[in-house]
Parts: C-alpha cells; structure tokens; sequence
C-alpha cells in the first residue's frame, strides 16, 4: 500500500543514507536524500514528500530545529533517527511534533512498518474533504475527532491536525475511557514497544495533547494524572455521529 509515497532520508552518514535508501527503494518507494537539513529543504520546496526520515544530529541546522521549522506550516510525516544516548534530544523532538522515533543502530524493516502507517496518515491529511463521503466523529465534552481525517473539532468548527502519536494517545484514552491507563499500558498500545521507567515519551504525548485540548495541565479536567498509576480520561461520555 502507498509504494508511490515519497521518502526523504537526512544523514551526514553516507552509509545509513544508502542502507536507508536502498532498503525503500527495493520496497518500491521513490526516495531522496540530503546530507543536512538545508538541502532537505531545497528537496521539500520542490517535491511532494510523505515521510522524513531524519536524524537528530546534522551539521549545521540540526534536525530538531528543522522539525520546528516544518510543524509550522507541514504534516509531512517526520521519523526521528537517534542514537541510544539521545534521550532528551529525543523528547525535546516529540514536543516540536516529531511523530515516531528509531534508534540506531535500526532495523530498517521497523522503519518501513512505521513509516507505512505515517503514509496513511499523511495522505488522510493531505486529501480533500468531499461532501459526498461521509466523515466518522466522536464526540466527547465540546470536541468532536475526525477519525478519518485525524482532525480535533472545537465547537467554533475550528480543526487542528492531530500528529501520528497524538492520534493513537487520544484513541487509546477513548477506548479505555474511565479506567486509568498506566504509561507501560499506553506505550504498548500506542508504540508497540515496551516501556521502561526513565522513557518520558508518554508524558510528552499527553503533555502535546493536553495542550491541543486546551486541558490546563496545572487543573487538568479531561486528561488526569493518577500519581503512582497512569493517566484517567474522564470526559462526557463520547458518541459516534
């Protein structure tokens, strides 16, 4: 599915931009590549790319300022590759609005399960809404989710786009709505990765989403943090429409 999305790998390692490359393209994907984030964007000004694939630590612009920059007016799809040690380069990567991370040294067929999922959620974004096709809404307190379109809807019919991670946050806390969610429980959902007690990346989730909410961190009232247990979501109870 989606063999015609576009890839942009951003390395200054020659060899992990050519393992990168050659593992997509044998996988029928068209894909670019740039040693820095100025030459990502020469590329991103004038092709439709789907999924970067961009590692933290560039000479130059490094990849966390360029992830800034590309929020800002982009939902391309953004894989962050780190090194072990990168843990709070990591997180601060997560708040710009990074959807995924991989550590290296990676397997390249993890990137290509995460990267096809982002595509999908890429192109939702991406494609025109038609009156003809009927749009999936839940409902929960003033909110409506665009499930299709991955698009949180205020009661002013304001939208703002929900990243990869957010969106899958936000549906595990709908499903296992009243019932506390502890971080390992959420990572296992959301991640398919076992979580260990020094991995923050829930908290940075929950942190982004509660800020898209507009769920006062210091007085949350959607999104609560249970001390010692998890995350409760406790909203008027949500509806398909």
């Amino acid at each position: 599915m989606y063999t015609d999305a576009r890839i942009l790998v951003v390395d200054d390692e020659a060899i992990t931009r050519d393992c990168l490359s050659s593992y997509f393209e044998a996988e029928g994907y068209q894909v670019f590549s740039a040693e820095t984030a100025e030459q990502a964007e020469g590329i991103l000004r004038s092709e439709p790319i789907d999924i970067l694939l961009l590692d933290i630590r560039l000479p130059g612009k490094d990849g966390l300022t360029l992830t800034r920059e590309l929020r800002v007016h982009s939902e391309v799809g953004i894989i962050l590759v780190t090194g072990r040690q990168d843990e709070v380069d990591r997180l601060i990567g997560l708040e710009c609005g990074a959807d995924e991370y991989v550590t290296k040294p990676f397997n390249p067929r993890e990137i290509l399960a995460r990267s096809k999922n982002l595509i999908r959620r890429v192109r939702h974004s991406y494609s025109k809404p038609t009156d003809s096709l009927p749009q999936t809404l839940l409902q929960f307190d003033r909110w409506k989710l665009n499930v299709d379109r991955r698009q949180l809807i205020d009661e002013r019919s304001q939208q703002t786009q929900l990243t990869e991670g957010e969106f899958k946050l936000l549906n595990c806390l709908m499903e296992n709505n009243g019932s506390v969610m502890s971080r390992e429980q959420i990572m296992e959902h959301i991640r398919n990765r076992e979580w260990l007690p020094s991995d923050r990346t829930i908290d940075v989730l929950i942190g982004r989403l509660r800020r898209k909410l507009r769920d006062d961190p210091a007085s949350p009232k959607l999104i609560l943090t249970v001390h010692g247990a998890g995350y409760l979501f406790t909203p008027v109870p949500f509806e398909l429409t």
